[in-house]
């Protein structure tokens, strides 16, 4: 029997409600299709930061190198700020491994009401964001603090490198899907060095695949035509800041985000990647046992087709599609029901083919 060895992170807020329902749907699945999970958790969170000063331990990466795959709940709660808790666990994590694409499908899955208006069409794309520089640098500084003199530099790294490849990756996940159309992501009107770059680069990559059709647009307009005509795209790449805030754009629109699961993904398998909801800790429900969890068993869905378990995965999001789509479900506060976390988890359980 295979066994895959999965780290486990629950982290923060509902991350500790969410992961135990992913974990239980993964171990079903797992017995349906003969391989076994072994899960070992990690308990570093906000509440190990406030304790020990960090996020995770100074020998945390080496902890995790090993694994297969990484599970993660959430990263970040209050009275920690935000930029501590991010660059203390998810973002190291995220580098150290080399997972340079963050991949979201952004999907209007059945019994879900779009949050603009009803729609005919189907919402059905990627989301590809370079996830390892771009905006988000530690290069930059501030001078002359608390003064009316203050200055604040935070600078953007771009290279020929990490550009091709996330491009690269998404022609080719276009040639993969079906799907046969890459959308770049750019602001080459405003940002004079970076997006004029990252557009040359696009103009490059396309040429390699002639039998995908590809186009660009600024991000101010993409934002808005993801609201207006989201069943237009089919992959769309961008940088790190574009791709972060599309990918919760894109679920937005399908009527939440709490069912929208995300990978964070080394393509070479060199290092464990890592799947993860897009939903984050949310504060304001943790602890109320009400989270909605499919954002947390779809990325195990993800996580099962990265591992090769292909089968297994698309078992589980059809089994989300059906139990969505059934009129006889019981849904979370964020869906309009009054289900709790569990309630919902074993209706997905149960729903499973056997």
């Amino acid at each position: 029997m295979t066994t895959y060895r999965i780290g486990v992170i629950p982290g923060d807020g509902i991350g500790r409600e969410v992961v135990p329902e992913g974990l239980r749907v993964l171990e079903a699945v797992a017995a349906r299709f003969g391989f076994d999970i072994s899960a070992r958790h990690f308990d570093w969170s906000c509440e190990t930061y406030k304790a020990t000063g960090r996020m995770m331990p100074d020998d945390g990466l080496e902890r995790l190198r090993d694994f297969d795959a990484l599970y993660l709940g959430a990263v970040g709660f209050p009275g920690v700020p935000d930029h501590v808790s991010a660059w203390g666990l998810l973002i190291p994590i995220r580098r150290a491994f080399e997972q340079y694409v963050n991949l979201r499908p952004v999907r209007l899955m059945p019994g879900v009401t779009p949050a603009v208006r009803e729609r005919a069409e189907p919402i059905d794309f990627w989301v590809v964001r370079e996830n390892s520089e771009g905006e988000y640098s530690q290069i930059g500084g501030r001078q002359n603090a608390g003064t009316e003199h203050e200055i604040v530099v935070q600078q953007s790294i771009f290279t020929r490198r990490a550009t091709d490849r996330i491009m690269r990756y998404a022609f080719e996940l276009a040639r993969r899907s079906g799907k046969l159309h890459v959308t770049s992501a750019t602001k080459s009107n405003g940002l004079f060095h970076s997006m004029p770059f990252w557009d040359e680069r696009f103009a490059a990559i396309r040429a390699e695949y002639p039998d995908v059709r590809a186009d660009q647009d600024h991000i101010d307009i993409l934002t808005a035509r993801f609201v207006m005509t989201p069943e237009r795209f089919g992959v769309v790449v961008a940088s790190n800041l574009f791709g972060d805030i599309l990918s919760d754009l894109g679920p937005g629109v399908t009527g939440t985000i709490g069912i929208a699961p995300s990978g964070n993904i080394n393509p070479e398998r060199t290092y464990p990647s890592l799947f993860e909801p897009v939903h984050g800790s949310a504060p304001d429900i943790a602890g109320r046992g009400i989270a909605n969890p499919i954002g947390q068993i779809w990325s195990a869905a993800m996580m099962l087709e990265h591992l090769g378990q292909v089968e297994a995965g698309q078992m589980i999001v059809k089994t989300i599609e059906k139990v969505l789509g059934s009129a006889d479900t019981p849904r979370t506060p964020d869906l309009g029901g009054r289900a709790t976390t569990r309630e919902l988890g074993d209706a997905i359980v149960q729903a499973l083919p056997n």
